[in-house]
């Protein structure tokens, strides 16, 4: 069979692919009929040799995907196949089999079975970007670099705090994901339109008891289906990740511009980085990072269209969820196992980052010198326009910022040569910064330990 998707053959981990594989889907939708027939054999409605039996024959080793394609092609309904499929192999309890239950009673429900075991996977794959985000702020928490704004330099932060910026980002988005379980852990067991009128009169307790055995909440009050907006919340957890990543990748990529050349990707002893130019070190892995990102994030908007449905329910979610569901959760998957090995091989120069400090022609401190000059007693407005004044006589004449400063009158008659040139001093202005390091390690591995 030709392959069309690079799901398929490109992207994604087989751990995360396997869970929405199309065998998976049929064990958990078998995994939801069975706890149904338990719940009806506990309450008296069916019985309880009749659910044992159909509990033994829901699994794979009895209801193959092929048989039920098979009676889907006959019938073209796909869960009255799977319940055609477990009916034919359970005997006389097949006559049991999804009793007072709709096709989405089964299929919502093994959505979020399937949803809960990614958020496991993703969970672990976001706390792995963290370590590798806090290592580096820890290790890097006093290399001095230019920040800069509007792609033009700012002013001097260290490699260690724009690092634990990432890391805080993403710790956000771990306690989101965690919150996820709750939003998308939700089933239902009440029939066509939610009124469970076919489970009778215990039809609440039935459904209570169905959702606990499976680990899930009861969507109460439902319509055919669980409400959308839950699906909605949780792709837009994942477009939400995966839009940091891809903050995470650009700026790896533009630190890694040949005229600025502070970070670079890992690169590979044998790896190429173009057809036809043989000195390229393409940042490739955060390329794809980026690129995917988009595609994670697409996903949102059928989600939100699935959210519109007619009076209880229409059909149009069911194909596209197909889609939307499994490539947002596999790509998201893929994207954070990338950035967690770019951030692992992650080549950094510090001496680098000081040498562009000394190419800005000390600009970034014009800042540090208006401080200073208002602390001396100038009038702040006074002391910007003074700096704008020099700083542009700077960039005109090709002059280092200091020159120009100590060769005005207005800067001289208030401090000495010996003060403009520690005002100048890059390390030295760099805030709080490493004192933001150190804190923000200290509190994001503190609060990641309580999870444990």
């Amino acid at each position: 069979m030709d392959l069309v998707c690079p799901l398929d053959y490109r992207y994604g981990r087989e751990r995360v692919k396997k869970i929405f594989s199309e065998e998976s889907r049929l064990a958990h939708q078998l995994r939801v009929e069975a706890a149904l027939a338990r719940a009806h054999a506990a309450l008296g409605t069916i019985p309880g040799d009749a659910a044992e039996e159909i509990s033994r024959k829901a699994t794979l080793d009895h209801v193959s995907v092929s048989r039920v394609n098979e009676i889907e092609r006959e019938i073209r309904h796909d869960v009255m196949a799977m319940v055609k499929a477990l009916a034919e192999v359970s005997g006389e309890a097949g006559k049991y089999v999804h009793l007072g239950a709709t096709s989405y009673d089964i299929v919502d429900s093994a959505n979020a079975l399937q949803m809960l075991q990614a958020i496991e996977i993703l969970e672990e794959d976001l706390q792995e970007v963290l370590r590798r985000l806090l290592h580096l702020a820890e290790r890097y928490r006093d290399a001095v670099m230019l920040g800069r704004t509007h792609g033009q330099y700012a002013l001097p932060i260290t490699f260690g705090l724009k690092m634990a910026v990432f890391a805080s980002e993403t710790h956000r988005h771990l306690e989101r994901l965690r919150w996820c379980r709750r939003e998308v852990g939700v089933g239902k067991m009440s029939g066509a339109v939610g009124s469970g009128a076919a489970l009778g009169s215990r039809f609440l307790n039935l459904q209570e008891m169905v959702m606990e055995e499976l680990g899930l909440q009861a969507e109460v009050p439902s319509t055919q289906i669980v409400g959308r907006d839950r699906y909605i919340a949780f792709l837009g957890v994942l477009a939400n990740l995966a839009a940091s990543m891809e903050k995470f990748a650009t700026e790896i990529r533009n630190l890694q511009r040949s005229e600025i050349g502070e970070v670079a990707e890992g690169f590979g002893q044998k790896q190429v980085g173009s057809s036809t130019m043989p000195h390229k070190r393409n940042p490739i892995v955060c390329e794809q990072i980026c690129g995917l990102a988009r595609v994670v994030r697409a996903q949102v908007l059928p989600a939100w269209e699935n959210a519109v449905q007619w009076h209880e329910r229409d059909l149009c979610n069911s194909s596209s969820e197909r889609f939307v569901i499994p490539h947002a959760v596999v790509l998201t998957d893929w994207i954070l196992a990338q950035m967690a090995e770019v951030f692992a091989h992650l080549e950094v120069f510090p001496e680098r980052m000081r040498e562009n400090i000394q190419r800005s022609q000390g600009l970034p401190m014009a800042e540090a010198v208006m401080m200073l000059l208002v602390d001396k007693g100038m009038g702040r407005q006074e002391a910007h326009e003074l700096l704008r004044l020099c700083s542009g006589q700077a960039l005109a004449t090709g002059s280092h910022l200091g020159e120009v400063l100590t060769a005005t009158d207005a800067v001289c008659s208030l401090v000495d040569e010996e003060e403009v040139v520690d005002a100048l001093d890059a390390e030295k202005y760099v805030g709080e910064a490493k004192k933001l390091v150190d804190a923000t390690v200290e509190r994001l591995t503190a609060d990641e330990a309580k999870q444990q």
